[in-house]
């Protein structure tokens, strides 16, 4: 089984990039996708219904704005909209396929880096969700939540970690509440059971020369159930094209859908 996830940044402009034409040959069952940026009414029938996926939307109410999005090669048992909490769902933030007793989700934490407000309404996002990540964990269902978490866990994760100490999505308590996610919920960071090197990021600000120099942080996850993280097998990040201000994560699981 393989799964991509990748904050598109705006699926059309993924898309005008090359994503769906590079997204077709990976031979992915899943792909995740963030900040997709539009509601399906706008949608080119490229991006509605890209080769043989069955595709799933869950769109912010607000054009132009956040959303997430799974093209699935199989279809699904279920498909869930939402996390049932009014202003999260009305951002777009969660959706889940269900295949036997696999869930796969892709899930787009909001950033807090553009204003004090935008910061406790992350705070807000993650005292909610921590709850759902717990209830995942006692469903006896095996979980892979996709996605851009919009925190870097640890100094490892970004390349100046020194300097952004203060700065949202490298906050004391955001990366402790990841800590708990993995340490006392009891997931686990799939990436880095496969990749224990530095310099794996998967975003970098389009300031300066970021990407060219490599200064980038890695807030992009594949976080799972501890059964079927023991599947995974293969991960990379792909970078030889940008189709965004991400990068496409790939993980292999030994697993049939």
């Amino acid at each position: 089984m393989r799964i991509v996830t990748a904050n598109v940044n705006g699926i059309r402009s993924a898309t005008s990039k090359g994503f769906l034409t590079w997204m077709k040959r990976q031979k992915a069952d899943l792909v995740c996708l963030q900040e997709i940026k539009a509601q399906e009414a706008d949608l080119a029938r490229e991006i509605l219904a890209p080769g043989k996926f069955h595709a799933f939307w869950h769109p912010a109410e607000k054009k132009g704005y956040s959303g997430v999005a799974i093209y699935a090669r199989k279809e699904p048992d279920r498909v869930v909209l939402g996390l049932g909490i009014k202003d999260i769902d009305a951002q777009g933030r969660y959706l889940q396929v269900d295949y036997g007793n696999l869930s796969v989700v892709s899930v787009y934490v909001p950033s807090g880096s553009s204003s004090e407000e935008a910061q406790a309404r992350k705070f807000s996002f993650m005292k909610r969700f921590l709850p759902k990540m717990k209830a995942m964990k006692a469903s006896g269902r095996e979980f892979i939540v996709c996605g851009d978490w919009n925190i870097a866990h640890k100094e490892i994760d970004l390349r100046n970690w020194r300097s952004n100490r203060k700065n949202s999505g490298f906050l004391p308590e955001e990366r402790e509440w990841l800590t708990t996610v993995f340490d006392t919920v009891g997931f686990v960071d799939v990436f880095r059971t496969l990749n224990p090197l530095p310099e794996q990021y998967t975003w970098w600000s389009n300031r300066g020369q970021a990407w060219a120099k490599n200064v980038g942080w890695r807030i992009d996850y594949h976080i799972a159930t501890p059964g079927i993280a023991r599947c995974a097998e293969y991960a990379r990040i792909y970078k030889d094209e940008r189709f965004s201000d991400h990068a496409p994560l790939t993980i292999d699981y030994d697993f049939a859908l």
